[in-house]
């Protein structure tokens, strides 16, 4: 007689680093053996919801048995277009999803093996490499283009104590890397007594773990960035030298426009005095395509910021109406256009990572293993593991060469 078919519960991820955090305690409060499958959605823009749709048909195609669960941002902002789903059997509000009973979980979920999260930019079981830490969710503020705060609410803090027990849970398994993650991570502290900013809370976790190798950060607001922040990603070793910028625009009118707290000339300034003092720090950025009144040379200012704030991580992302936003009722650009200006951006931005990328032959990079075969620089260049370095190690590997986007060298 066979043996019965395990049944294994399953995260899909889409969206953002807090949801990839937050699909990690999911797993873990799902229990070992359950039939329940769960989609973490996301509803930035209109292809993001799009894709959670897709993939929750093909989720259940392929577990047509399976407890199928939505949660994220686009079943709370979409809630009516994703309860009539037939393949969806009920929605997990965002406000409720770290709760265990949302998933009539009762298991000890310390005791259970490493998370498996399916997103498309992660890698299986981070565990052992990176741990994504969120220490703040929602958002206060109100760009005219974002729906996101309709899906998570307002800015609110984990506290100093709750992060740093968060942080020694990932360093007990081995994690070599924590990326501290929210909504709006800058605005971490502001509900806390004394309204501490986040450079404090980052030199606590440094002074707490001198056995932490790396901290990153996801994206971040540069308008928020607090004078002891930026000290430690100017002049400490352990806090990687990646900055993400929410930059969205390189045109000050668009920026007023979006209800953005900088300008152009804000950003240039934050990137040029970090590299005045870490000429390795790498710049990325999220850069939105056509947005409403754009013009030509609106679109020309937005590709020059690339150049001038060294962007070599772009994520590009065509305009979208979310609805309910102010965006959605100004003046539109046309969808072929929208389409055309993302091309240049993006084919700006792969020019810049291209010499960027080039620039690093013959530089010697501490490179930290995935489980897939590539790890990835404290400037986060992608490289390609040589024969003997698995996941979760952390090698010096001098830079030789550059095949289809990675770093390829030898260990040293």
């Amino acid at each position: 007689m066979s043996a019965p078919e395990v049944i294994t519960p399953e995260v899909i991820t889409l969206g953002c680093r807090l949801n990839a955090a937050e699909s990690d305690r999911i797993r873990a409060m799902l229990g070992e053996r359950s039939d329940t499958v769960v989609v973490n959605s996301c509803a930035v823009t209109e292809e993001a919801v799009r894709q959670t749709r897709r993939a929750i048909r093909r989720l259940r195609r392929r577990r047509p048995d399976a407890r199928l669960l939505v949660t994220g941002c686009a079943a709370d902002i979409e809630r009516e277009q994703f309860a009539a789903m037939p393949e969806v059997d009920a929605l997990v509000p965002n406000t409720d999803k770290l709760a265990p009973q949302s998933w009539n979980a009762g298991h000890n979920a310390a005791a259970l093996p490493p998370v498996k999260v399916h997103q498309g930019a992660s890698t299986e079981a981070t565990a052992r490499t990176r741990a994504f830490v969120a220490v703040q969710n929602g958002c206060d503020h109100s760009c005219t283009f974002c729906v996101i705060p309709q899906g998570r609410g307002e800015s609110r803090s984990l506290t100093i104590p709750q992060v740093l027990s968060e942080i020694e849970m990932h360093l007990d398994q081995g994690t070599r890397e924590v990326v501290l993650t929210g909504v709006d991570v800058t605005s971490w502290g502001h509900d806390l007594p004394g309204s501490p900013k986040l450079g404090a809370l980052v030199g606590d976790v440094l002074r707490a773990f001198p056995q932490l190798h790396r901290i990153r950060m996801s994206s971040i607001d540069g308008a928020e960035i607090d004078g002891e922040l930026e000290e430690l990603f100017a002049g400490e070793a352990r806090v990687m030298p990646h900055l993400h910028l929410s930059l969205q625009h390189g045109h000050d009118l668009i920026l007023k426009r979006m209800k953005r707290r900088h300008s152009r000339q804000d950003a240039i300034d934050l990137v040029t005095r970090l590299k005045a003092r870490r000429p390795e720090i790498a710049i990325g950025a999220d850069l939105i395509a056509g947005f409403p009144t754009e013009d030509e040379a609106m679109h020309q200012a937005n590709l020059s910021v690339i150049r001038e704030c060294a962007v070599v991580h772009g994520h590009v992302f065509p305009f979208s109406p979310r609805p309910g936003t102010p965006a959605a009722r100004m003046p539109q650009v046309d969808a072929a256009t929208i389409k055309a200006r993302a091309a240049d951006l993006r084919a700006a931005v792969t020019k810049s990572r291209a010499d960027w990328l080039g620039s690093l032959i013959g530089t010697t990079q501490n490179v930290l293993g995935e489980n897939d075969g590539t790890g990835h620089a404290p400037n986060f260049a992608p490289v390609r593991l040589p024969q003997g370095v698995h996941g979760g190690d952390l090698v010096p590997m001098r830079i030789a060469r550059i095949e289809d986007g990675l770093l390829i060298g030898e260990r040293v």
